[in-house]
């Protein structure tokens, strides 16, 4: 019944692109051959500077659907980027932290599981893959330095070097270690920006799809502008949303508490990277206008899907937190997802909540090949032709681990430059961390258990900047509910993961 229903909706997708359904449609009759996906993966954007980004806005949300509540398993990046490639969470990628020993390419490459992943799954049904930028954090260290993980016909990624400052790394080009410098013409979004468009025009001539995986470093810190956008956005500031600088934190869990009212001086510091990942995203724009503009030009356009996400959010001054990640709060834990293609509607949005476990079987299934049993997301091809299946979630699933900090992490969170904190300076930094805990976001509720035993509560509806936790003065029955939900998708896999999701009745 499955592969019926799947059939049905890709064969709509299909009629939809051929009959000027959508903006992108072609005129042809003649039978598509399986669709290219180009999957823009930025690095720590959250919806707020997002929509900061009204270029991206008319060339994704107005062309194709956006998806306004796609949540993230854990808000961290390889922790995230695991998710995607293998479609699972955390439990089951074994993948918590940026590094060793619980995270990084380090654990990921010696477990084996980059044979098992979405390009090698692509690269069976037929594809032609490539990836450009940053793949997973510690990349290459334990492996061969011009490693290059299975199931990728191209590849391009940063080796050495400094890539998160846009300049003066050296990159992986198909085993050749290539240096690039600190000229304009190696800022390395432009640098990605043209590989991309050539790697579209030559794949155009193909018989084959293509599957590109294009993942620049912006707007994560330092958020390097390129030159010509470093002058924009003189004067703005981080948002003062209700919840920036919380006055009162004391119903909050105790890592909160700890936390000391923003100086002066923070708040100057997360204004000026504010600023900068504006700038940043101004260069991402480009990017993604190069790219639909060679689809167009080759022909491809009509034929692409363009999916567009972060690996995870962001805060800046939230809960007093400075800026960063790895929370359990909105900010962190909910992205920009705009998907545009053949028979994807323009202008529409969707509000059937969605995590980055499903892009694995999205993109499986618009391949026409079988979605892998092991899989804990669910495929999204539904939704893009306009129909949400019933049952689908209405819970997602929240995991959070200690993680090994090291001096550039801590020092990126402190807004200092790496090497100059203090013993002292350090231990207070990790402090801006949750303890381990595991979670869920439900249709009204964000409910965490800690490790500890504490528990934490925020009535999304009626408190939608999570001001109050109000796990100690809600109803016991409904802690139990949730805790009962907790519960049961801890430690789930495959099937049993979206049964559990859908089964859940907070």
């Amino acid at each position: 019944m499955r592969n019926c229903l799947t059939y049905a909706i890709l064969a709509a997708l299909a009629a939809c692109s051929h009959h000027g359904a959508t903006p992108d449609a072609s005129s042809s009759d003649a039978a598509p051959r399986p669709p290219n996906i180009v999957f823009v993966l930025t690095d720590d954007l959250d919806l707020g500077v997002y929509q900061q980004t009204p270029r991206l806005a008319a060339m994704l949300d107005d062309k194709g659907t956006s998806f306004r509540r796609h949540f993230l398993n854990i808000s961290l990046c390889c922790p995230s980027r695991t998710a995607i490639l293998r479609g699972q969470y955390a439990h089951n990628t074994k993948i918590f932290g940026n590094g060793p020993p619980n995270g990084g390419f380090e654990t990921f490459y010696a477990d084996g599981s980059e044979a098992d992943t979405l390009p090698v799954w692509l690269e069976h049904a037929g594809y032609r893959t490539a990836l450009m930028g940053k793949y997973l954090n510690g990349y290459p260290n334990t492996a061969p330095a011009q490693y290059i993980p299975p199931g990728w016909s191209e590849w391009y990624s940063p080796t050495a070097g400094n890539p998160y400052s846009e300049y003066d790394y050296t990159m992986n080009e198909n085993g050749t270690a290539v240096p690039y410098g600190a000229a304009p013409a190696d800022y390395m979004i432009d640098v990605l920006s043209d590989k991309a468009a050539d790697f579209i025009t030559r794949a155009s001539h193909d018989q084959k799809p293509f599957f590109l995986y294009l993942a620049p470093y912006s707007p994560h810190s330092p958020a390097t502008p390129a030159p010509r956008y470093a002058n924009d956005f003189p004067t703005a500031k981080a948002p003062r949303t209700p919840s920036y600088d919380e006055p009162d934190v004391a119903d909050k869990p105790a890592w909160v508490q700890a936390l000391p009212r923003l100086t002066d001086v923070q708040q100057t510091n997360i204004d000026q990277l504010y600023r900068k990942r504006l700038q940043s995203m101004e260069g991402i724009a480009d990017l993604v206008q190069h790219v639909i503009d060679t689809l167009r030009s080759t022909g491809e356009l009509d034929n692409t899907y363009i999916v567009f996400t972060s690996d995870n959010g962001f805060h800046q001054g939230q809960h007093r937190l400075l800026s960063g990640k790895n929370t359990e709060f909105d900010e962190d834990l909910i992205v920009p997802l705009i998907v545009r293609g053949p028979g994807v509607a323009a202008g529409r949005t969707v509000d059937a909540a969605t995590v980055n476990v499903d892009f694995a079987p999205t993109f499986v299934e618009l391949a026409g090949a079988p979605i892998p049993a092991g899989v804990d997301g669910r495929s999204l091809v539904p939704l893009l032709a306009g129909a949400t299946p019933a049952p689908w979630r209405t819970t997602v699933l929240l995991e959070h681990a200690a993680e090994v900090d090291d001096g550039l992490a801590i020092a990126m969170r402190a807004n200092l430059p790496p090497g100059t904190l203090e013993p002292e300076d350090q231990a207070a930094a990790v402090s801006y961390s949750p303890p381990p805990f595991e979670g869920i976001h439900t249709d009204r509720y964000t409910y965490v258990e800690y490790a500890n035993g504490v528990n934490e509560l925020y009535d999304d509806v009626a408190d939608p900047a999570q001001l109050r936790d109000v796990a100690a003065t809600a109803p016991p029955a409904l802690i139990e509910r949730l805790a009962a939900i907790v519960h049961g998708l801890h430690g789930c896999s495959g099937a049993g993961c979206r049964q559990a999701e859908e089964a859940a009745t907070p």
